[in-house]
């Protein structure tokens, strides 16, 4: 079996620098489209197959929303998050469950820790161990559950097969223009169907730009309710507080798409799996699809410390 190889033209998206030289040099593909979809810059191969991991998320909800789920706000914004496992998170949670008659136990995602280090320690403290609830993508498990008790669906909803995952896999396809070329699993346990970088824009410009339906329904929770998104310290809430009408989300292994709510939109993939290079990045390509840089600049800076002290930062490298 061939295997499609990610390195394949990759180019410099990010420089670390320390004490003024460079230190780590961080590769990958890169798009930013403009509001009538024609490339505004593109750095590697935006053709690439990717596994856009849980930037699917807001995709995802879509294909929930089409198909019976009816939640909003705060609600809608935690189907659509990778969550910090903060009370407040875990909270809205139990909520989105009791609404559909479900509790956590009928969460089949994989049992974690709270993402956030201090959400993790009260986790632990209080005297629980890894549980689904806990886990960063319980909120989508959640909005998958309610679905399917919507439809009268069975609430095996992780089979490949199931009606749940035939919708979503048709959405997906909706959106992002391309046809599903491979599908697994994501860390979750949730199937996940890969899409091109310049698909995965496509979608996210076409959520963040909706005047109605399920994607301006996405669109409203998420850049409404950016907290509930990610959490406390997070670049995925700093960028949407900073930019109104800013639809991001984070995936691991280097993703981040973006779209704004004139048709604007970025995705990129880090092709070492690094989050660190992230909001460098992600804070340039806003700025190359029209955001004012001021905006971004203070979520955009990674410093690099010695000592404790920023002895140089983390750059763009376009």
């Amino acid at each position: 079996m061939s295997v499609p190889d990610v390195a394949t033209a990759a180019v410099p998206l990010a420089r670390v620098v320390r004490g003024g030289l460079v230190e780590s040099v961080h590769l990958g593909h890169l798009v930013v489209l403009a509001p009538d979809g024609s490339v505004r810059l593109a750095l590697g191969d935006p053709s690439v197959t990717i596994w856009a991991r849980s930037a699917l998320k807001p995709l995802q909800a879509v294909a929930m929303l089409r198909n019976g789920l009816d939640v909003d706000r705060a609600l809608l914004a935690l189907v659509c998050a990778s969550h910090n496992g903060e009370g407040g998170h875990l909270a809205v949670v139990r909520t989105l469950l009791s609404l559909a008659g479900l509790g956590p136990d009928d969460l089949r995602n994989t049992p974690d820790w709270p993402l956030d280090a201090e959400a993790a320690f009260q986790w632990r403290a209080d005297g629980h161990g890894t549980a689904p609830i806990a886990q960063n993508c319980s909120g989508k498990h959640a909005g998958m559950l309610a679905t399917c008790a919507e439809n009268g669906w069975p609430l095996d909803y992780l089979e490949p097969a199931h009606p749940l995952q035939a919708v979503v896999r048709t959405t997906i396809e909706d959106l992002t223009g391309d046809v599903i070329e491979h599908a697994t699993v994501d860390g979750c346990g949730a199937p996940l169907f890969s899409t091109t970088l310049t698909g995965l824009a496509r979608a996210f410009g076409a959520v963040a730009s909706a005047s109605d339906g399920p994607e301006a329904r996405v669109a409203r929770a998420m850049a409404g309710h950016p907290w509930h998104v990610a959490g406390t310290g997070r670049d995925a809430t700093r960028f949407m507080e900073a930019v109104p009408g800013l639809v991001a989300k984070d995936g691991a292994d280097g993703i981040y798409a973006a779209g704004l709510p004139d048709g604007s939109c970025v995705a990129f993939k880090v092709l070492d799996g690094s989050a660190r290079p992230r909001p460098a990045v992600l804070a340039a390509a806003l700025a190359s699809a029209g955001v004012d840089p001021a905006l971004v600049e203070a979520v955009g800076l990674t410093p690099v410390l010695g000592h404790g002290v920023p002895v140089g930062e983390v750059v763009a490298a376009f």
